[in-house]
């Protein structure tokens, strides 16, 4: 079979491997849409085990079933790459992103490949069934959506809240409808990007921000002379960061969903932090119960996902996909379809 193994984010390229064989309890996947994820096109977390064929966001129709398996052949599934083991001490804690079983599972080879293998334990914890209402392309989604409903239930999002949100990009516009969705009284985004903040200004925003301009100054014109209730970094740029702790107001939350590479440092104010009671929190990955809430949002089409994707492309064109995504420029959701 065909897959796009990834050296780097210049260097994706189309190899034959043989289809992976499955065994007792396992399913093999037919896939027919794969998301790249802004999570992929980060060099710093993806060459260190490069080469490999990422792709984690795939959804497909079961074309074989292990002994066992509850699923049947011709099933249209949605598939979770990493599945908690439900019993450790995180998961118990409500951790289940940080479960040591999640970090190490995942499905063979990945998503960016005409074939999927799904282990025994990703069958019994993280295959969804899709809906009719969702189309393949549709319920890629489904992953990137569920680290933000964890996210925003993580920081409390709701109603009534100011909600700042650094970074247009695609995981940016789902934080701005979920939030939306939440109540949030004002939402704003920034970004470099005219073509993102016009997206932004299309899938709801009350304002944007561009991200070269004096932010804190613009965010106080916008809300009454108040900094933001919910800050929501969505990019890695290191700026981003620093304009986060300047952004917060009083009592306030910044929730870093993203993360400037491992080398980066940002100095924090915590005197201020501590006078003001603010907040800071992480979000990596969704668990199952976000997972089902996001399957669910989409199935009441609660989201517009389908306006978001600006790309579908063939496996061979997956270094052009990657490009896309690494350049942040006209582009928001690329999808890659294996089949074609």
């Amino acid at each position: 079979m065909r897959v796009a193994r990834y050296y780097s984010n210049d260097d994706v390229r189309i190899e034959e491997m043989p289809r992976p064989r499955i065994g007792p309890g396992e399913i093999l996947v037919k896939v027919m849409a794969s998301g790249i994820c802004g999570s992929d096109v980060l060099e710093w977390y993806r060459l260190k085990t490069a080469p490999r064929v990422l792709g984690h966001e795939a959804t497909g129709v079961i074309v074989e079933v292990g002994e066992g398996v509850r699923y049947r052949v011709g099933d249209r599934v949605f598939v979770s790459h990493h599945v908690p083991c439900g019993s450790c001490h995180y998961c118990k804690r409500g951790h289940e992103t940080a479960c040591e079983t999640l970090h190490t599972t995942n499905y063979d080879p990945g998503g960016f490949a005409e074939f999927i293998r799904v282990p025994k334990l990703n069958v019994e914890k993280g295959v969804y069934l899709l809906p009719e209402e969702i189309s393949f392309e549709e319920g890629t989604f489904i992953e990137p959506v569920a680290c933000v409903v964890r996210a925003q239930r993580l920081a409390e999002v709701g109603k009534g809240d100011t909600v700042l949100i650094l970074g247009s990009g695609l995981s940016g516009l789902l934080h701005l409808q979920l939030a939306r969705l939440k109540g949030a009284e004002r939402i704003f985004t920034t970004d470099i990007s005219d073509y993102r903040l016009k997206a932004a200004k299309k899938f709801g925003a009350d304002a944007t921000i561009n991200a070269n301009d004096d932010v804190v100054e613009r965010l106080r014109q916008l809300n009454g002379g108040r900094l933001a209730d919910k800050v929501i970094v969505c990019t890695g740029a290191a700026s981003a960061s620093g304009q986060a702790l300047k952004c917060v107001d009083r009592g306030g939350t910044i929730l870093f969903f993203a993360v400037p590479e491992p080398s980066v440092k940002i100095p924090m104010p915590l005197a201020d932090f501590w006078r003001n009671e603010i907040t800071i929190l992480t979000s990596y990955g969704g668990a199952p119960r976000d997972l089902e809430e996001s399957l669910d949002l989409l199935s009441r089409k609660s989201l517009n996902v389908k306006e978001m994707i600006t790309h579908r492309l063939p496996l061979e064109k997956t270094g052009l996909g990657f490009k896309l995504v690494a350049e942040a420029g006209d582009s928001l959701k690329v999808i890659i379809e294996p089949q074609r």
